[in-house]
């Protein structure tokens, strides 16, 4: 389709959407994605596609409410993450006289709500795993 903008989501595979999404939320400063119309709730919407299957779990869905990102879709799977990301994200806070300053308080503040903290690289980013152990990186 010529034109057509292309977007990108994320997908994350995990064990409880709803502690992910919270813990993304305040990382990125998302919001819960509204469900598509004409449905009024998510759990609506999900219902429209038909009895779960066995093993299926919940869901969460974020998008950026400035519009810049990607949004991000949490679903809950029976397996457990087994090796590193082959993916990760890079949580930016802006370059600035005070960024390493940022970053450090950043990584504090996401370690608070859930993250930990593996790796400071000394004035140049921090290396971070959210909950379920996801690596990203919180960076100027």
């Amino acid at each position: 389709m010529p034109g057509m903008a292309l977007r990108m989501d994320l997908t994350f595979d995990c064990a409880d959407a709803e502690r992910l999404a919270e813990f993304w939320k305040q990382a990125l400063g998302y919001a819960d994605e509204p469900p598509p119309a004409p449905f009024a709730t998510r759990d609506e919407w999900v219902a429209s596609f038909g009895p779960p299957e066995e093993d299926e779990g919940g869901g969460a869905w974020l998008h950026d409410p400035a519009g810049g990102g990607p949004r991000l879709s949490f679903l809950e799977v029976p397996e457990r993450k087994t090796a590193k990301n082959r993916l990760h994200i890079d949580v930016r806070v802006g370059r600035s006289e005070d960024a390493w300053a940022r970053v450090l308080t950043k990584a504090e503040e996401l370690e608070a709500a859930g993250g930990r903290i593996d790796t400071i690289v000394d004035g140049h980013h921090v290396v971070m795993a959210d909950p379920e152990g996801n690596e990203f990186c919180v960076a100027p």
